[in-house]
């Protein structure tokens, strides 16, 4: 939403392709919308979308799963985006569509395209955590030849799952190709890498043409005059000492459980106040809250976050960046997908410290929040860090690159 913004202030008219849900927030930024399979629960069939949520936000099956979704079905989602993309000059993609580069081949379309954080990138010589096996990283990254057999071992997994998009490309008459998730995914005009390159430095088997915009944030705060921030949040946060925010992101929250009770809990032991932001009312806890803490269900993170004394979130790559840019130390609190890579990563920063979420409880966050409260190291890097980051401005760099690929004309796919 951030490059479709910058590109509408600069005359371009942006069309976002993407699932029914998301209709009712891109009209209410001015932003035209095309429907794409697959479908997807609304906020209002709440037990159709916390079932699904749980499925994809499982660390051993999940990443299958989401991959299914686009695979399942895969002409669906072709001729949805074909159709969305007739007298389009760009088309930008995401990884996961997995027909993004069939349709630009098709249609000959000028193609961009863009990973959201780095364990997409799959590189040899900085080999991400895969969330299924954590602790594989330490003996992939001894030598980059081991991360390379790990990447071959995955491609080998990964060919029955990609199977129908080597068959919808074989329909269409299009040549087998490269292996979707992996090099396929990538443009060979342009690869936008959306984040901050203090995540992650450029590695020699990236694609060539692979630009580090830095994040392209989109938080209500940077895109609108007033902060939309809940009645009641700047009085709590104006009533005391910085608190420890406590969030599960965009979706995570769908699959609490009793993390906000431990969290409730750990910030007592600790004599901290705290700030919950609970997604859903279903999250808050039934017991009243204890004095110094408050419940909201959403407040803009670009607002809130560099007001908390700790952040301790899902490490979902979006909820990274405002963590690294409100200059604050974080706790990450992994549970499926890039989330223990973008952990893995801060915490080698060091801004701050992960425990997955099977071992989040309230002893044990009080323990890693307690090892940030008492050594300023943390914060002082965190501070450091935060600096580099509010300079960047990604969703500018990635539209000033999609303008000079539109200048400059493409290489066809």
């Amino acid at each position: 939403m951030a490059i479709a913004l910058e590109l509408k202030a600069r005359g371009h008219s942006p069309v976002m392709a993407t699932a029914e849900v998301y209709r009712e927030k891109l009209d209410a930024a001015g932003i035209e919308f095309h429907p794409i399979r697959p479908d997807m629960p609304s906020y209002q069939e709440e037990e159709a979308l916390i079932k699904l949520s749980a499925e994809l936000i499982d660390p051993h099956t999940g990443t299958e799963k989401v991959l299914k979704l686009f695979t399942e079905n895969p002409r669906e989602v072709y001729d949805d985006l074909n159709e969305a993309t007739k007298g389009a000059d760009l088309l930008l993609t995401h990884p996961l569509p997995l027909v993004g580069p069939i349709v630009a081949q098709k249609r000959g379309l000028p193609w961009v395209s863009s990973i959201l954080s780095p364990i997409s990138l799959f590189s040899a010589y900085d080999p991400p955590v895969p969330p299924q096996m954590p602790s594989l990283v330490h003996l992939v990254r001894l030598h980059p030849m081991l991360g390379r057999l790990f990447y071959r071992l995955a491609s080998y997994k990964l060919e029955s799952v990609m199977k129908p998009i080597f068959d919808l490309r074989k329909d269409l008459g299009l040549p087998r190709g490269e292996q979707p998730l992996l090099a396929g995914q990538h443009s060979p005009t342009r690869v936008l890498a959306l984040f901050s390159p203090v995540m992650a430095g450029h590695q020699p088997d990236w694609p060539i043409n692979t630009l580090t915009t830095g994040f392209p944030f989109y938080d209500r705060r940077d895109y609108f005059s007033e902060t939309e921030s809940p009645a009641g949040l700047l009085e709590f946060l104006d009533s005391g000492p910085p608190p420890i925010i406590f969030t599960l992101g965009s979706a995570a929250f769908w699959v609490a459980e009793d993390f906000y009770r431990d969290s409730i809990k750990a910030a007592q032991e600790l004599g901290q106040r705290a700030l919950l932001l609970i997604g859903h009312a279903r999250n808050l806890p039934k017991e009243p809250l204890p004095a110094g803490m408050a419940a909201f269900e959403y407040a803009p993170f670009g607002e809130v976050f560099p007001r908390a004394s700790i952040v301790v979130h899902q490490g979902g790559v979006g909820t990274t960046g405002q963590g690294l840019r409100s200059g604050r130390p974080t706790l990450i609190v992994p549970h499926a997908h890039d989330q223990f890579d973008n952990a893995d990563r801060v915490a080698k920063l060091g801004c701050g410290r992960t425990i997955a979420r099977p071992r989040y409880n309230a002893r044990n966050a009080a323990t890693e929040l307690s090892e940030i409260l008492k050594n300023p190291g943390y914060q002082t890097r965190a501070a450091e860090v935060g600096k580099q980051v509010q300079l960047e401005n990604g969703a500018v760099v990635a539209a000033d690159a999609i303008e000079q690929v539109l200048q400059q004309g493409a290489i066809r796919t």
